[in-house]
């Protein structure tokens, strides 16, 4: 169900590439655009003219404030990024044909996001936090930038590629995989937690907790599975604060 894929376009500066973004969509059978807080105008002449065939996915674009906001129900989040160096990026990256396979295996049962940054600078560290993993376009290191609407077309080609491969097996859908505002609320309650128990401490919590989510995030956790983690959260805090495990109420096992 490539339909239930979402290219996102993080302030997009450009109306000429929003136009070209569109168009790539239309060629390989996406239909949903988000904008978070574009600084081009995706109704401008320039964007129109060049959204040859994706018109109405241009004009449909759902325009948003914030990266939460366009990804908050959506189970798979992959961002992109010729910027693999530090803690947020190094952890959970690779080619297209690496990283796309865990949306076209998810995508029958969850909402999953293609996030692409601004043109200028590509996206934040912040902003590639967020994401479930990293995909990396091998270019020549003599011009290693990429277009936005090539990077866009290129992976959206490479997923569509995915999808025709694996459609000659019979997959039946499982367990719904949880939405990226669920699994959010969990990561920020186990993180409160391991903070707790001092497992995350110091100068290097940040980068632990990085590698916690992305832990997670690789099994695509289920709605239940979220919840198991919740309550794993809350014993945790309940140690911290009585130091024991059980309450006192509570008989042991003999």
């Amino acid at each position: 169900m490539l339909s239930n894929v979402r290219v996102v376009l993080v302030q997009p500066h450009y109306a000429g590439n929003l136009g070209s973004v569109a168009r790539a969509m239309a060629n390989f059978g996406l239909n949903h655009l988000a904008l978070v807080a574009p600084y081009a105008d995706p109704h401008s002449e320039e964007a129109r003219r060049l959204a040859t065939h994706g018109e109405e996915i241009l004009q449909s674009a759902r325009i948003v404030a914030t990266l939460d906001e366009a990804v908050s129900d959506c189970g798979v989040v992959l961002g992109t990024s010729g910027n693999v160096e530090g803690i947020y990026r190094t952890q959970n990256y690779g080619r297209p044909d690496e990283m796309l396979p865990r949306i076209s295996g998810a995508m029958d049962r969850t909402p999953c996001a293609l996030v692409f940054g601004p043109e200028p600078n590509g996206l934040s560290n912040a902003e590639v936090a967020r994401c479930h993993g990293l995909i990396r376009m091998l270019t020549d290191s003599k011009t290693p930038s990429l277009n936005l609407s090539h990077a866009v077309a290129i992976c959206l080609h490479e997923l569509r590629m995915t999808a025709l491969r694996e459609g000659n097996i019979a997959i039946l859908p499982t367990q719904r995989i949880a939405s990226f505002e669920e699994q959010e609320r969990m990561f920020a309650s186990l993180r409160d937690a391991l903070e707790r128990v001092h497992f995350l401490w110091g100068p290097k919590a940040d980068s632990l907790m990085h590698g916690v989510r992305h832990l997670i995030a690789r099994a695509q956790p289920s709605p239940n599975e979220v919840r198991i983690l919740h309550g794993l959260a809350r014993q945790l805090r309940w140690v911290a604060e009585n130091g024991t495990s059980r309450p006192e109420d509570e008989p042991a096992d003999d």
